[in-house]
Parts: C-alpha cells; sequence; structure tokens
C-alpha cells in the first residue's frame, strides 16, 4: 500500500486553554484548544502538533474505520483578528484527531517531527472533501 505526508492549512494556532507537555518533541498535547485565525475552508487543518477536521470529514473518516487514528473533542475560538477578516464566516464545529498508528504501517500515523502520513486508502476518502490547501506528497518511509 502507498502512503502519503499531508501538509494541511494552518488555519490557527494552540490557544491559551490548550494543556501540553512541551518537555518532549513534538510536545504532547492533552487538552486542545484550538483558535482560527484565518479559515480557508479546508476540511483538515492544523497547528504543530495537532490536526483537525470537520465533521463532515470525520464522518467520512470513521466510515472506513481507519487503524492508528481516534477522535476527539476539541475547544475552538476565533480570534479577533478571524473575526474581522470573515464577520459572515460560519465555523463548522471541528474535531481533534489524535493520531497514534505506525507511519507506513497503519491508515494514520506521524513522522519523528509530526507530520501526518495517511494511506492510500485514506487520501482518497479525504479528498472526497474539501482539501484546497493541503499539499500531498509520496511517503518513502
Amino acid at each position: 500500500m502507498k502512503y502519503h505526508i499531508l501538509d494541511p492549512e494552518v488555519a490557527g494556532g494552540l490557544g491559551s486553554r490548550t494543556e501540553l507537555d512541551s518537555s518532549v518533541h513534538p510536545p504532547l498535547v492533552t487538552r486542545l484548544h484550538y483558535e482560527l485565525d484565518a479559515w480557508m475552508g479546508d476540511d483538515l487543518v492544523q497547528t504543530f502538533p495537532c490536526y483537525l477536521a470537520t465533521e463532515k470529514l470525520q464522518a467520512n473518516l470513521a466510515a472506513i474505520h481507519p487503524t492508528g487514528l481516534k477522535f476527539a473533542a476539541a475547544e475552538v475560538t476565533t480570534s479577533e483578528t478571524f473575526r474581522e477578516l470573515h464577520p459572515e464566516t460560519a465555523v463548522p464545529r471541528l474535531v481533534w484527531l489524535q493520531i497514534s498508528g505506525v507511519q507506513g504501517k497503519d491508515d494514520f500515523g506521524l513522522t519523528g517531527n509530526a507530520r501526518i502520513v495517511v494511506s492510500d486508502r485514506v487520501l482518497r476518502v479525504m479528498q472526497t472533501t474539501r482539501l484546497n490547501y493541503c499539499d500531498v506528497e509520496d511517503f518513502t518511509g
């Protein structure tokens, strides 16, 4: 099976209520607060070291039961900048993709620097949603 590294849109950053252990690399996040600054509408977004998906992408992924992935709640807020730039934009509910799989083996994995690696079958599902600002490259292990 082929695998791919994804580099999704960075639509925001870690909010002030994020809880993490920065004594390890990548930091271990135990509570995620994601603050949107400028969302272009993709169904997959990131901020180091976390990834979030819209409910639409979550439902599509859950339907194939991918290995190496759990969904978790995240607190999502908008910054003042976001509200000024996008006053009419309705922000969808975003869920945290907690990735625990082995890169190049499970459907979801992470590289040593927390880049997301997905299987071909997961990429095909993701491509049924909006990923206009997500770069995709082959993973060679």
